[in-house]
């Protein structure tokens, strides 16, 4: 029994030793001094001043004197970097430009007036190294967008691609709101679909691929596609909704590896109900391109001045006069005339009933003032078959719209809806669609009304607010003919 009671008691001891061993070592993790974590863009607002904080991201230069180092480090939340003071006996061989690094300290005002604060480092740890000698940017050297499209994996690191990424979120965001300060209903259109929106045949066929299925199987028991415009899909959403939009990935099959197209890209596209005036679409076209484009010369200062200074020099000005003149609006007949009259030769047609090429855009654009222009009332013939019947022969026109902006050509596209059912039966057995667009009709059988719509191609509108010529520059991760890197 006493040895039991003994037995307990060790026992009883011991547990309490732990106990306290556990407790002290909690206590001393607890009261321990903590650094603040921020991002380099927080740092550098200088609200943290005096702070023990920590910063995390990757060097973009290491530069040693005698008794101290200066590194700075970006993380992506800003163009500029933070410049990080240490003692020399920091000097880590692998810290070097590319690096990624963990920096502990006190951030303090700088000196200097170039930069409100510095990092006084108490601790730099290289998370990961990098060998400068292989890295394939360098980091005295200005590398061409060209350069850096070749190297889709890295150039997220570079100056002009973090800064492209930054003003794509903010014009995304831009969009959004906008939308949703006005009324819009945002619809997730689907990516797979059994429509061919635009009629041209342009489409990326989905089959699925394993030993489960055969070569004459449809996964879908129909032919689908991936998406070339989800405009067919708000037309369903807007039977019960007066606005809806949409803003995703569309995709086209198309044989170019110009400096205008992507096999995969992004676009806006709006639907509105009850409206029977072209001016009611080109109101909200001219509206959302100036709130996002005023969002982001506001949101993303030094990111755009970057492409306005040193990518595109002067474009800043043709932003500025885009947003300070209201946007003209002449009819397609009026651009064939306008072309017709111009001493410069063109390499395709100008004919009445031929389509608007690049060449003749910016021509019209630049005639017209070096700003946007909306040229309305295309030849029936030219547009889809959902696209309203004017009925004004000869001439025969729709109620069609295009934006032509400085530097792209069309930006926007749209038009108003054939309801009337009798006309968009006629127009579908024309080009042979009448089987497969059954629901369409449907659409103008049970509770039609008058409306319209267009599309926005989001790429195009980077090229146009930062001049960028070449949109395989605009996206993270371009997709066309022969090229799908990643």
């Amino acid at each position: 029994m006493f040895q039991a009671a003994v037995q307990t008691f060790s026992v009883s001891a011991a547990a309490a030793s732990v106990y306290r061993g556990v407790f002290l070592v909690g206590f001393r993790r607890y009261c321990k001094k903590t650094s603040t974590k921020l991002r380099v863009s927080e740092a550098l607002t200088g609200a943290e001043v005096g702070a023990d904080v920590k910063v995390q991201g990757w060097v973009r230069s290491v530069r040693s004197q005698k008794n101290n180092i200066f590194v700075h480090v970006n993380d992506g939340s800003s163009l500029k970097s933070l410049q990080v003071v240490a003692g020399a006996e920091m000097n880590d061989p692998l810290l070097t430009f590319g690096s990624a690094v963990e920096v502990t300290g006190v951030l303090k005002k700088s000196p200097h007036q170039k930069q409100p604060v510095e990092l006084e480092a108490e601790q730099i740890r290289v998370v990961g190294g990098c060998n400068p000698v292989d890295f394939p940017f360098k980091i005295k050297e200005r590398h061409s967008l060209e350069y850096i499209r070749q190297l889709p994996h890295l150039r997220c690191r570079t100056n002009a691609f973090s800064s492209l990424l930054r003003i794509r979120s903010e014009a995304t965001a831009a969009i959004h709101s906008y939308f949703k300060d006005h009324g819009f209903v945002q619809i997730h259109t689907p990516i797979i679909t059994s429509n061919d929106c635009e009629g041209a045949g342009e489409l990326f066929k989905v089959e699925p691929s394993g030993p489960d299925f055969g070569n004459d199987e449809e996964f879908f028991s129909v032919p689908a596609f991936l998406t070339v415009s989800g405009q067919l899909h708000l037309e369903v959403m807007s039977g019960g909704f007066s606005r809806v939009y949409t803003f995703g990935p569309t995709f086209r099959a198309e044989n170019s590896q110009s400096r205008r197209h992507l096999a995969e890209f992004f676009m806006v596209e709006a639907e509105i109900s009850f409206t029977e005036s072209l001016e009611d679409l080109t109101k909200v076209m001219e509206d959302m391109f100036r709130s996002a484009t005023e969002r982001v010369l506001a949101g993303c200062v030094e990111d755009v001045d970057l492409f306005h200074r040193h990518v595109t020099p002067g474009h800043r000005d043709t932003v500025e006069a885009m947003l300070n003149k209201s946007f003209p609006v002449i009819t397609y007949t009026e651009a064939i005339d306008i072309l017709n009259r111009s001493s410069e030769k063109f390499t395709f047609p100008t004919d009445w009933g031929c389509d608007l090429m690049t060449e003749h855009e910016k021509h019209l654009v630049k005639r017209c003032g070096n700003v946007p222009v909306f040229v309305t009332d295309y030849p029936y013939d030219l547009k889809p078959f959902y696209a309203r019947d004017n009925q004004d022969q000869p001439r025969h026109t729709t109620a069609a719209v295009d934006l032509l902006v400085p530097g792209v050509g069309e930006l926007c596209g749209g038009s108003l809806r054939e309801e009337r059912l009798d006309l968009l039966m006629a127009r579908l057995k024309q080009v042979g669609l009448e089987d497969n667009y059954s629901w369409y009709l449907d659409l103008r059988r049970f509770g039609a009304v008058p409306h319209g719509g267009f599309g926005m191609g989001f790429e195009r509108y980077l090229q146009c607010i930062l001049g960028v010529d070449n949109i395989k520059d605009v996206i993270p991760f371009p997709r066309f003919s022969h090229s799908c890197l990643l």
